[in-house]
């Protein structure tokens, strides 16, 4: 205290550390782990948050590659009232919806009970080989996937048809036909990435205490009890974030696939909104319409995630933030 007085410094009047400091000192004490954030933060900022200057076309009338981005004419709203006035506009809406909700209803819960059931298997063996069947379709190209359904669906010693001769039933051109486009869509999609995503279920389920099934053993519980009162709702939390995170992309359909088994007699079910943006945008070269179109579908996905998330948080405590 003495020495504080010849120093000037009143008693109790110490200077804290500053907030700089800690920051600094934790920089250099987790060095090696944030230096290895630096590419995931340079991916971001080059590949997602750099382009979102060019959302200023959506309000331009054109745009000219020479003259820049700025040197368009502004519109306002144009190209957006354009879009929800055309002939497309609701039966894209209803396309990429009607995807969405089928891909939710029925793909969302196929890894969850495929992790159920893996986690019920009691020989490793078995339950090793199933998981590594499981995971390989994820590892399979799309057009891979694509070229597979094609050649399933020919004509001519198609599987799909050869399936349909055994009951009698005449061969169809499965991808020609608007009404399959959809069931065909879902399934393989399940089939591609049910697997992969079980991952982070089984992971889940690890994380249950084991003696919450040995207590309830002791209590006369079986299987199905257990199932019910320890193992589901011990992957309630991770089941709600996920169907957070899959609301937040429900206006974005799997482009790649669709643009692939798009044939011309099925646009009435497939032309869904990133389609049509490419169309717009890169075969016919209306920039600014496409991208209006794109920043509408964007601002959707933005608002239904608030949406999922503020109802989840209030109704049982678990969201993103």
């Amino acid at each position: 205290m003495e020495l504080n007085r010849s120093r000037g410094i009143e008693p109790g009047r110490l200077k804290p550390a500053g907030k700089w400091s800690s920051v600094k000192k934790e920089l250099v004490r987790n060095r090696y782990v944030y230096l290895m954030l630096v590419p995931v933060v340079a991916y971001y900022l080059i590949f997602s948050y750099g382009p979102m200057y060019g959302l200023l076309m959506a309000f331009q009338e054109s745009y000219n590659p020479i003259k820049g981005i700025l040197a368009g004419e502004w519109v306002g709203f144009d190209n957006f009232t354009m879009f929800f006035e055309s002939y497309y506009f609701w039966r894209l809406i209803k396309n990429t919806l009607i995807l969405s909700f089928y891909s939710i209803v029925f793909g969302f819960p196929a890894p969850i009970l495929l992790a159920l059931l893996l986690n019920e298997v009691r020989k490793k063996w078995f339950r090793g080989a199933v998981q590594t069947i499981s995971y390989m379709p994820h590892f399979i190209s799309v057009v891979v996937v694509v070229g597979m359904l094609k050649t399933f669906s020919s004509l001519d010693g198609g599987l799909f048809n050869v399936i349909r001769d055994f009951f009698d039933l005449q061969p169809i051109m499965f991808l020609a036909e608007k009404d399959m486009f959809r069931p065909m869509y879902i399934l393989s999609n399940i089939w591609q990435g049910a697997g992969w995503a079980s991952i982070i279920f089984l992971a889940a389920l690890s994380g249950i205490d084991p003696q919450l099934y040995e207590a309830s053993k002791i209590d006369g519980a079986g299987r199905w009890r257990q199932l019910l009162h320890i193992t589901l709702p011990g992957i309630m939390p991770t089941i709600v974030i996920m169907l957070i995170l899959r609301m937040g992309a429900v206006m974005n359909a799997d482009f790649q696939k669709i643009l692939l088994m798009q044939t011309a007699p099925t646009y009435e079910t497939s032309d869904v909104i990133s389609t049509f943006v490419y169309r717009s945008g890169i075969l016919e070269g209306n920039y600014t319409y496409s991208t209006a179109i794109g920043l509408f579908n964007g601002v959707i996905n933005f608002a239904l995630l608030i949406i999922a998330n503020a109802i989840s948080r209030k109704l049982n405590s678990t969201s993103l933030w």
